[in-house]
């Protein structure tokens, strides 16, 4: 008797669920992650987002985007509140996809013409990560194969981002992303440029101290030697000296200033030494000796500088410049006093 009156009880729970299931449905929230809420009237324009959504969640991107174009179809030229959403819905199944480059398309229309949408950001966000792919070495498709270096694509979204969001949180990652980015291929005059735009831009950022030491380190390492142009030299000396300003504690207790300060004295240094011995090649050797003698007087604690002293010491250089030399006249009175 008691089992007879648990079936029906059994079957009632069941029907109950299976009505609760059905209207019910899976949304992304502000998070990235699915949650279960009410579902709408069935062939509404809400119910389409929703079903679409749905796959989504199950694995079925394909259909997703077979469902939104077709409503895009037929709304894209309506007035419908559901259109940013959709393009929305169809970039992220498209991504989910793996074809992020059309994903792109949709995103991009988001941003475009629906700027006051709640997906305004949620597109920034997504063609964001889209950039990151192709930076870390996705390739684009061509003709069904991935082939294609996807890197400009990705330079190009991580500079839109800072220009859409500035001042966000996201900015701030995507410009410090694409200063490690031109780091790591050793495009180092761009690194430093975007370190610096970086350091202007979020000046209260935990990553301000690290990339004012990658810009040193960019300027220090574009010096191609004593032959070539030395402003990076002068601009990594100048920015050396605002470390020391900002960061007097770490500036002491890492030394890393005064290991790169004295490369940058000795490359200066060796740079003059250079030019110096060029003017001696041509003959015109006042020039040498003034080279040589503001070399010694800039960087006299350099190996170079121990070079300059021999040359002046070979050409007989190491005498009183011209005006502070004794005259002939004041010689003479001297010696028939």
């Amino acid at each position: 008797m008691i089992r007879r009156h648990l079936i029906p009880i059994v079957l009632t729970l069941s029907v109950c669920s299976l009505s609760s299931f059905a209207q019910t449905e899976t949304i992304l929230d502000d998070s990235g992650d699915w949650q279960v809420a009410q579902a709408p009237e069935p062939g509404t324009d809400a119910a389409v987002m929703a079903e679409a959504q749905q796959l989504i969640a199950e694995g079925n991107p394909g259909k997703a985007v077979s469902k939104l174009s077709s409503w895009l179809d037929k709304n894209k030229r309506s007035r419908s509140t559901y259109i940013a959403q959709a393009y929305y819905l169809r970039g992220l199944a498209r991504l989910e996809n793996d074809r992020e480059y059309k994903a792109l398309f949709d995103f991009e229309l988001v941003i475009r013409d629906f700027s006051d949408s709640e997906y305004y950001i949620k597109a920034i966000e997504r063609e964001y990560d889209i950039a990151k792919l192709y930076l870390a070495g996705l390739k684009r498709r061509f003709l069904g194969i991935r082939f294609e270096t996807g890197r400009p694509i990705g330079e190009e979204l991580l500079v839109r981002t800072q220009e859409r969001l500035p001042g966000s949180k996201l900015a701030e990652a995507a410009a410090l992303d694409l200063a490690n980015h031109y780091y790591n291929r050793r495009q180092l005059k761009l690194a430093a440029e975007m370190y610096e735009i970086f350091r202007i831009n979020h000046p209260d950022s935990r990553d301000h101290r690290y990339a004012m030491l990658r810009e040193i380190e960019c300027n220090i390492a574009r010096f191609k030697g004593p032959r070539y142009d030395g402003s990076g030299l002068l601009d990594a000396k100048l920015l050396i000296e605002q470390y020391r300003k900002q960061y007097p504690a770490e500036s002491i207790r890492s030394g890393v200033t005064e290991g790169l300060e004295a490369w940058i004295d000795e490359s200066a240094a060796q740079q003059a030494l250079d030019t110096a011995k060029w003017y001696i090649k041509t003959n015109d050797l006042p020039s040498a000796k003034f080279m040589l003698a503001r070399l010694l007087r800039r960087h006299p604690a350099t190996i170079a500088a121990d070079r300059a002293l021999d040359l002046m010491l070979e050409y007989d250089w190491l005498t009183y410049p011209e005006d502070d030399q004794p005259t002939t006249q004041t010689t003479q009175a001297g010696s028939s006093e």
